[in-house]
């Protein structure tokens, strides 16, 4: 705010001079009024707005001021006095001059109305103005100033978020707390009820549940109101915990055949807002690769069936507080040979066929170690044997001429 000509100090000697004997005069007036306010006042002060905002501009604007005004006075409070004087205005010099409750915001114009700069909450209140005639007579008339703080985005907070039905109790409050404000409820886009369960506090900021039930779920919405701004919050839902029903399964089929059958399992509940789990054979259900769960856990598919998985199934619906399980259902599984030759065998026949090869190629190369080491053996022997009959034939040479003729003989007999 530039309004640097009426605070600042005068240039000139005389214009102090004329200064001083101005605030000397409205101080005299002052004291005078202050002991001998007239009863009665054609002043009439309105605030313009009525209701301010915080931080905006608001100005206290006068009606009926009387002619040959000498300067105007402003002060704090519903009195005259010296102490709360904002500022004085004197007519012939146009000037503004500063009291000790001045705040710097203040400005009185030539009619005698008083604007205040970006208001703060603590200004509201009661301001009284002073007018001074040439003759020294005085009319004084009180003012009043309204700010209101512009108000946030309320938020609903709870004691307890997750009740029990028939067993807990539920406040919630509208934040933040201000003063110079109204607070309402809806529920359901709803008013609220007229219900012995319901409960507000004397300012309508706390709302107690008493003994929730799943009725009272929301959700809850509070609104806040001061004559310059509105807000709602966003909408608050309880969730109210309540025993559940048991759930069963249905199943497409209970009996089926290992490796060429598909299962579907859902767990039936009517309760909302649960969480669903399996049971296999008493212990919670771990998933292979072949099965799959769908639509919130509800359906379990099982594709391709194998023999493990016969066996006792259940599911269970659960809340933060309560939870229950279904009868048993059991499943059989059939194996099917006809399926074991082509692409179905099962994991033993597959050890066995393997364990079977490996046997087989281990005689396969046993066999063929004794046959090479045979053949190695004879082959030694034959070289034996002729090295032998080589020896012989020449030690018969060398003792007679006859030799040859014998053994010619000796061959065509047995010949």
């Amino acid at each position: 705010m530039k309004q640097t000509e009426y605070t600042m100090e005068p240039s000139s000697a005389p214009a102090h001079r004329g200064h001083v004997l101005w605030q000397r005069v409205l101080l005299a007036v002052s004291l005078l009024t202050f002991w001998n306010l007239p009863t009665t006042t054609q002043l009439t002060i309105e605030s313009v707005p009525v209701n301010a905002a915080e931080g905006t501009d608001v100005l206290l604007l006068v009606y009926n001021v009387t002619e040959n005004i000498l300067g105007y006075g402003w002060f704090r409070g519903e009195k005259v006095e010296n102490s709360q004087q904002i500022a004085s205005y004197l007519v012939s010099s146009q000037l503004n001059v500063p009291g000790p409750a001045y705040s710097g915001r203040e400005t009185i114009y030539a009619n005698g109305s008083l604007l205040f700069q970006n208001v703060f909450q603590n200004d509201t209140g009661y301001y009284t103005l002073l007018v001074t005639t040439d003759n020294l007579s005085s009319e004084a008339a009180p003012g009043q100033l309204q700010v209101f703080p512009k108000l946030p985005t309320p938020i609903i907070t709870s004691n307890n978020s997750n009740p029990l039905e028939h067993q807990d109790t539920v406040v919630l409050t509208c934040e933040p707390e201000t003063q110079n404000t109204t607070y309402m409820w809806w529920i359901n886009n709803q008013s609220l009820p007229d219900s012995a369960r319901l409960e507000l506090s004397k300012d309508n900021r706390t709302l107690t549940l008493l003994h929730v039930t799943r009725n009272d779920t929301g959700p809850y919405v509070c609104e806040t109101q001061n004559p310059v701004s509105a807000g709602r919050s966003d909408p608050f839902t309880l969730n109210v915990l309540y025993p559940v029903g048991q759930p069963s399964i249905q199943a497409s089929n209970t009996t089926v055949t290992e490796h060429g059958d598909t299962v579907f399992l859902t767990c039936l509940t009517n309760d909302t807002g649960i969480s669903i789990s399996w049971l296999f054979n008493g212990q919670s259900l771990l998933l292979t690769e072949r099965m799959k769960l769908s639509q919130g856990n509800s359906t379990l598919t099982i594709h391709p069936v194998r023999r493990e998985d016969a066996g006792n199934y259940q599911c269970q619906v659960s809340n933060l507080g309560y939870s229950s399980k279904s009868d048993v259902l059991s499943l059989e599984v059939k194996y099917d040979p006809t399926q074991g030759s082509s692409s179905g065998l099962s994991d033993g026949a597959i050890a066995g066929i393997v364990i079977g090869a490996v046997a087989g190629v281990a005689l396969i190369a046993a066999l063929v170690y004794f046959l090479y080491v045979r053949k190695t053996g004879r082959a030694s022997d034959q070289h034996d044997l002729t090295q032998h009959k080589s020896s012989d034939s020449n030690h018969s040479q060398g003792h007679s001429d006859n030799s040859p003729s014998k053994v010619y003989i000796t061959a065509r007999m047995w010949t």
